[in-house]
């Protein structure tokens, strides 16, 4: 180990003793009180900092916000140890693991042309890994975070619905719509979203498609009307609110 990667693992070790500290008896009472619950959704916020100081090009203010955002992983991995789950070096060995079977490419013999070969072999493997598990994922469509946003969960299911050809490439036959058209159709849309008695719409597979007809359509070749299988989802609580108001005091988000 050269002398920056000691003083890489010093200030780990240094950023794991602050936080188990904070979290002891005599810590912070902010810290102790704080749960898996409670913490979700500052997660989303701190990414969301990070991404402003990306495009903003400014280092020093992403130098922070990944500092922010690292302390959330090390927030919760002293939480899962403190009850016996896992720990951050759990964390850290199984992403590395992770990164090593999906750049087959890379660390082992597979050779790969293109950038689509890369990401073929790294859903093949994805998809093997996670075969038999509680976390397989039988249909195409699965694997999309519910919290994402509504036009980033639209654009991610549509991405694999095209992908696993349960759509077509592209529409085809409509206009093209500019920026401000696209803008003002969205706005549209959301003013007339509480006049159809929704708070809030979401795309949600139905409970009962779990087992995804859309993946038995791929083997069968039967074309499932790809809407079908998706129903808006109204009038579901604001968790995200609701997370915020339970926690409007003093945090670490910086």
């Amino acid at each position: 180990m050269n002398k920056k990667q000691k003083q890489s693992a010093a200030a780990i070790r240094d950023l794991l003793a602050v936080m188990a500290r904070l979290r002891s008896p005599t810590g912070c009472p902010w810290d102790r009180e704080q749960d898996h619950q409670t913490l979700r959704f500052h997660a989303v916020e701190e990414a969301y900092e990070l991404m402003d100081a990306i495009e903003a090009g400014d280092d020093q203010e992403m130098a922070e916000e990944l500092g922010d955002l690292l302390l959330q992983v090390v927030f919760h991995c002293q939480l899962a140890g403190e009850r016996g789950a896992f720990d951050f070096e759990q964390v850290a060995r199984g992403i590395t693991e992770k990164l090593l079977r999906r750049h087959p490419h890379v660390f082992g013999e597979t050779k790969v042309k293109s950038v689509d070969e890369v990401w073929a072999n790294w859903e093949k493997i994805k998809t093997a890994e996670k075969h038999g598990t509680r976390h397989a994922r039988p249909s195409a469509l699965d694997g999309i975070p519910r919290h994402l946003p509504a036009l980033l969960r639209a654009e991610k299911l549509a991405k694999k619905g095209r992908k696993a050809k349960l759509l077509p490439a592209s529409a085809g036959g409509e206009k093209e719509l500019t920026r401000s058209s696209l803008a003002k159709k969205l706005f549209d849309m959301a003013c007339a979203a509480p006049k159809a008695g929704a708070r809030r719409i979401c795309f949600a597979a139905k409970p009962n498609d779990r087992n995804s007809t859309c993946a038995k359509k791929n083997r069968s070749g039967q074309r499932k009307n790809f809407f079908d299988k998706f129903s808006p989802v109204a009038n579901q609580p604001d968790t995200t609110m609701n997370c915020y108001q339970k926690n409007d005091g003093t945090d670490h988000s910086g």
